[in-house]
């Protein structure tokens, strides 16, 4: 009886020491996290953020709650965001998603995700992702507002980057419509005044493309007219030569008969006679083309050079007929002088 009775008076002392020593720990655990929460709190106000994430990461470890360790593993995805540690950001993401799904944070998790796509050059994964922000947030605050303002921007850089810079422009307008007290309104503003720089470079951009390939068209034709006209004067100016060759060719013909005849005597009137025979027969038998009215002038060789085998032809038809009118004169006024 004795021995029941002092284990009954023992066993409320234990579980007293053993409830008060629990109660000593928990207490020592709660206030080492709010130890490191608030030094990771205050080194990250310091853009100590290497820091900040480990003090954060302690605090983490020494969380006695979901919500502590998910608000603690919060900051750390927040401080690795700020030194561009993105790898561990996203899986610091992953493990809250697992252990805290329902989380307040989850929410703000998407557009945090959405940033490191679009740092990582995932920019339509990012669109998307900020544009799930937008649907799933309420504007109940001035935060929840510049963040949504904020998501808006974002998405505009997407469309920026991607290039189509129309489309970026209506968020970029949107953000300094709906929300002129966010801090996103001057990168806005900034944003749409380089969009009308760049159409305006665009358009000045293939305007002069098209000057200068006008230029170059018309260089073109210009040289190749220049071409035309030379050929076409060089040919003129060879068959003016041409020409010029010939009658000087039937002159000195002319004069070396006209010489000939002044040269010989009364004796050889016969000869004459015969050789002023067989001119006439030569005249007679050449073939006349079917109009001939008189002979052409070099003008015309000049302006019709497909005619001018043709027209050639008749001017020394013409000139051997006057040659052959020469010589029955000269012949003639010698005979009626001999006599």
């Amino acid at each position: 009886m004795n021995m029941m009775d002092k284990r009954s008076f023992f066993l409320p002392l234990t579980l007293v020491f053993l409830f008060v020593c629990a109660g000593d720990s928990f207490t020592q655990d709660r206030a080492q996290f709010n130890r490191r929460y608030q030094n990771g709190t205050q080194l990250y106000k310091l853009s100590r953020f290497q820091e900040a994430a480990i003090e954060f990461r302690r605090a983490q470890e020494t969380a006695s709650s979901t919500n502590e360790k998910s608000a603690a593993l919060y900051w750390v995805i927040l401080s690795q965001l700020a030194y561009s540690d993105f790898g561990s950001a996203i899986r610091d993401m992953e493990m809250l998603e697992k252990t805290a799904p329902n989380s307040p944070y989850a929410r703000d998790m998407v557009y945090h995700r959405a940033r490191v796509y679009y740092n990582q050059g995932y920019f339509e994964d990012a669109l998307f992702l900020f544009n799930r922000y937008n649907q799933s947030t309420v504007e109940k605050d001035q935060e929840s507002a510049n963040r949504k303002a904020a998501a808006f921007f974002w998405m505009g850089e997407c469309l920026f980057s991607l290039g189509q810079h129309e489309e970026a422009e209506k968020f970029y307008a949107w953000v300094v419509a709906k929300y002129p007290d966010s801090p996103k309104v001057e990168a806005s503003a900034y944003r749409i005044d380089l969009i009308k720089q760049k159409k305006i470079e665009s358009e000045l951009l293939a305007l002069l493309q098209w000057s200068h390939e006008e230029a170059l068209r018309t260089s073109e034709d210009y040289q190749k007219t220049i071409r035309t006209y030379e050929n076409t004067l060089n040919m003129y100016q060879r068959r003016i030569a041409e020409l010029s060759n010939n009658d000087n060719v039937i002159q000195q013909i002319n004069s070396q008969d006209f010489y000939r005849n002044e040269q010989q005597p009364a004796v050889q009137q016969n000869r004459q006679n015969g050789l002023l025979n067989s001119i006439q027969e030569e005249m007679e038998i050449i073939e006349e083309p079917e109009i001939i009215e008189e002979a052409p002038s070099v003008d015309e060789y000049v302006t019709e050079p497909e005619d001018v085998h043709f027209s050639q032809n008749s001017f020394l038809i013409e000139r051997a007929r006057q040659l052959g009118n020469n010589v029955r004169e000269i012949l003639n006024s010698e005979n009626a002088g001999g006599r």
